[in-house]
């Protein structure tokens, strides 16, 4: 019988198919993660400064946040990923937990109208950006096992789109319409990656529209953030102030932007200028050039991992890919089209450049099983 120290050296041990990791796709996400810290340092501080008198504070957590997230990183770039196809149904009901410890009190920690955060052991903890991870591990097993079941109601599209509604619900509850979007979105990518019906996607999406009408219609600060989308002077000193100083900090960075530590909207004329705002103050401080250059390597980041996805030697590991990449693109995109009025405002944080050690952590354990998938692709030399 083998020992316990013989099991975890296994679990660990390199396939025989394994070759190097996608260096390209490690190199993007640690420029994105530098250039973040960077920005999170100039950004945050005079906000930093004024609530708690340093003007490092949010650089210092973050950087505490980074470290489980590089550890979590490494952890799962070595564990294969197959790993977690035995353990789907445990990471569904671990996704269930999680947003269930939200609504205990007593763990429970409520900032402005949103129940997302719990505290534990005096550090905050947001349980929702682990669900994005979980539950994708869950619909990768899930959809590569019901591949040719499908088109059945119920075996295929009626369990998905019962699952898919215990998590909406839970978040809805909270709420927290911005990671639903995403969970939402990556979900209906997923199912189609894994043999979806078009038809049924499109059914789908009809239904979610139709709720997100409702819901917004019975939520008026919803409502109002697309009231902002279409009219951004509408009541630009109160429901509509942070759009239109977002505005104001991507236009005034112009072409090469004020320079680094020269924002003129962190000075407290920005709200959230260390979470979801981060993206203007990085516009006015490094200008298109840079900000543009952002946006780029986030599509590079989607590029590595279609090419991962497509090389995937299994379903699971193509399904897995794609949905991973298509999150952190996703987030990305919600949140800078938020941020210049593009996508109504949805609180999301910029991937690997928010203030935040629950999204950080998250990020880098997905993009971690994401270079393991790497390690394990049919090599293509033309697209590599």
């Amino acid at each position: 019988m083998a020992t316990l120290k013989q099991k975890i050296n296994n679990l660990f041990k390199p396939l025989a198919s394994e070759h190097e990791g996608d260096k390209k796709l490690i190199i993007a996400v640690g420029v994105i993660i530098v250039f973040g810290l960077i920005m999170l340092s100039s950004a945050s501080s005079v906000k930093a400064y004024t609530q708690f008198n340093n003007s490092y504070y949010y650089f210092i957590h973050q950087l505490q946040g980074l470290f489980l997230g590089l550890i979590g990183f490494y952890f799962f770039s070595r564990l294969d990923y197959h790993y977690w196809r035995k353990y789907a149904f445990v990471c569904l009901i671990f996704s269930i937990f999680l947003l269930l410890l939200v609504f205990i009190p007593g763990i429970a920690a409520d900032y402005g109208t949103a129940r997302s955060w719990i505290n534990v052991f005096g550090y905050s903890l947001q349980p929702s950006e682990l669900v994005k991870l979980f539950f994708l591990l869950y619909l990768a097993a899930w959809l590569e096992s019901r591949q040719k079941s499908l088109d059945d109601f119920y075996q295929g599209t009626g369990p998905f789109v019962a699952v898919l509604g215990i998590i909406a619900l839970l978040m809805i509850l909270q709420p927290d319409m911005g990671t639903l979007s995403i969970i939402g979105l990556v979900s209906l990518i997923v199912y189609f990656v894994g043999g979806g019906r078009i038809k049924h996607l499109f059914v789908m999406s009809l239904i979610a529209v139709m709720a997100l009408s409702v819901i917004v219609y019975l939520r008026p600060y919803q409502l109002n953030r697309f009231k902002c989308l279409v009219d951004s002077s509408f009541s630009s000193n109160d429901i509509c102030y942070q759009v239109n100083q977002s505005l104001i900090a991507v236009g005034s960075g112009g072409f090469w932007g004020r320079g680094l530590g020269e924002s003129r909207q962190k000075f407290l004329y920005l709200p959230e200028v260390n979470g979801d705002s981060i993206f203007p103050i990085i516009a006015e401080e490094t200008g298109f050039i840079f900000s543009g250059l952002l946006v780029i390597l986030y599509m590079y980041i989607f590029y590595r991992g279609y090419l991962i996805s497509r090389q995937a030697p299994d379903t699971f590991g193509k399904i897995l890919s794609l949905g991973i990449v298509s999150w952190i693109t996703i987030q990305a995109c919600l949140n800078i089209g938020g941020m210049v009025n593009l996508l109504p405002m949805t609180g999301v944080p910029l991937p690997f450049v928010s203030y935040g050690g629950s999204a950080i952590m998250s990020s880098l354990i997905a993009v971690g099983i994401l270079i393991n998938i790497s390690k394990q692709t049919r090599e293509i030399s033309a697209s590599r």
